[in-house]
């Protein structure tokens, strides 16, 4: 392995979100040196749809590796690539052109094919094979709605995969067609104890398994750049994951017990379980967290939530009543409480762990003295209450108390949400100083392939306290306090069955 002594090289990390990408230049220290950002458009073709443009998402990390090409004078030893995950984009292998847009892991057109899989029982053959439950979350179903409705042809020609998939295929030349074990995971295609694509469910959904890309490790060789890439060619594309198992290993949650929330467009609450696949467990799901290269995989317990950060744009593009989501925190901290409004923000239904697609957006407890600040500091607290009760169902589930939260994302910028959360969990909620743990993930995951790091140690090593925080509030007025969103949550439920 090489030698790169600190200062002399970088890893590139590219942080493929749902609303945009993020590329970040990553030294030995785990400090990013510099990074670019461009955002992508969303698309809401009906209700309960969302889309991207699969090019549009490749133009925006075009755009942000040209941006951070020129502003480099290290070499590049790797590049990382950490994506939203469960998004379906299929393309045709001869011309590399998408035959429609990528389903998005939001999208909830499928809510109808899951209850007809669900009715006919094959609810614990899922959980069995891949640790997940039958909701539309997931990238098989989109896939079988692509093959459907969508019109794409099933034809030997055509592959599917998620934006790592996709994106290897770009910046490889189209040579490389895989994915790693934390994506294949999230597909409800994959058994994740063999590690290996399912024929029973790629069968059951109808979903061809020469479409779907090879599976690799987490960290390990992919594949190198071809002459297109802005970084240049010939550059190891040697470490993918997906952004909330980037995300608990750029936490350097590496011991089982450990356990991080990134507040995003979603937020995902990951345990670290060890090597071991747990049992199912109900309302949470059983995934993934890496595979090394020597061949070692970790586990972890998730409970995803579909909507925080998500509400904060809500707030900006749907109500405007903020203009930048940087109001938020001010805004909602130029008031003592909500005034006893609730907002449930089940714009896309509910996840962990209620998981009901049918779940609608809820706001209670208006009354004429409420304000647009009492509104965002609602949508605030909706965060740590959510988180709260995924954090409590991985407690009940794993018989194992949660003694601190690493906290990372976008929202974790939010001194008012962090200190609400801590109050919330009454337990300890530390945010690192790098709080684009994505991307830092995925850059070690890189590095460690490349000899750029050593070992887990120097991942762990790199890790950098910014703030803790620890309760301060009355556990008996947080109870209270959760009681009422509970409340809110049962009259959010159901909202949009078809029955109704």
């Amino acid at each position: 392995m090489a030698n790169y002594g600190s200062g002399m090289a970088v890893v590139v990390s590219i942080d493929a979100g749902t609303t945009g990408v993020r590329a970040f230049a990553v030294g030995r220290d785990g400090t990013p040196l510099l990074s670019a950002y461009r955002e992508f458009p969303q698309y809401f073709p009906r209700p309960g749809w969302v889309e991207h443009d699969p090019e549009e998402i490749w133009r925006a990390v075009e755009g942000t590796l040209t941006e951070v090409a020129e502003a480099l004078y290290q070499p590049v030893v790797a590049i990382g690539i950490t994506d939203q995950r469960e998004t379906v984009v299929a393309w045709d292998a001869r011309t590399g052109d998408p035959l429609h847009r990528a389903i998005v892991w939001q999208d909830r057109r499928t809510a109808e094919i899951c209850d007809d899989l669900a009715a006919q029982g094959h609810l614990d053959l899922v959980r069995a094979r891949t640790g997940l439950v039958l909701d539309p979350y997931f990238s098989g179903t989109k896939m079988a709605w692509l093959l459907g409705p969508g019109g794409v042809d099933g034809g030997p020609h055509l592959r599917f995969g998620t934006i790592d998939s996709w994106l290897i295929h770009r910046l490889t030349g189209g040579r490389v067609h895989a994915t790693d074990t934390t994506n294949a995971s999230r597909t409800m295609l994959f058994d994740i104890d063999t590690l290996s694509w399912s024929d029973e469910l790629c069968e059951l959904l109808g979903v061809p398994l020469e479409s779907l890309p090879e599976v690799r490790p987490s960290s390990g060789r992919f594949g190198v750049t071809s002459p297109a890439c802005p970084l240049g060619a010939g550059i190891p594309i040697s470490g993918v994951a997906g952004d909330q198992q980037a995300a608990l290993f750029g936490q350097a949650c590496l011991s089982p017990g450990m356990t991080k929330n990134t507040y995003g467009t979603g937020s995902f609450v990951l345990m670290n379980v060890g090597q071991t696949p747990p049992d199912p467990v109900d309302g949470l799901l059983t995934t993934i967290a890496w595979t090394l290269g020597d061949g070692t995989t970790t586990y972890a317990l998730e409970g995803a939530i579909f909507v925080t950060g998500a509400a904060i744009q809500w707030l900006r593009d749907g109500l405007g009543i903020i203009a930048d989501a940087a109001e938020t925190g001010p805004l909602a901290g130029s008031v003592p409480d909500t005034g006893g409004v609730y907002f449930v923000p089940a714009l896309t239904g509910l996840g962990s762990p209620w998981w009901d697609p049918y779940a609608r957006g809820t706001v209670l407890g208006i009354t004429r003295g409420t304000s647009r600040a009492h509104l965002a500091r609602a949508t605030v607290e909706s965060m740590a209450y959510q988180t709260r009760d995924v954090v409590t169902a991985m407690e009940r589930a794993g018989g194992v108390a949660v003694t601190s939260l690493r906290v990372d994302g976008g929202a974790s910028v939010m001194d008012l949400l962090l200190q609400f959360q801590a109050d919330q969990l009454g337990v300890e909620v530390s945010r690192p100083r790098f709080t684009d743990t994505t991307a830092l993930g995925s850059a070690f995951l890189a590095g460690l392939a490349e000899g750029f790091w050593d070992s887990l140690d120097d991942v762990a090593s790199a890790w950098q306290l910014d703030t803790t925080y620890t309760p301060e509030m009355d556990p008996t007025v947080a109870d209270l306090g959760h009681a009422g969103w509970l409340r809110a949550v049962e009259r959010s439920r159901g909202w949009a069955h078809p029955a109704h």
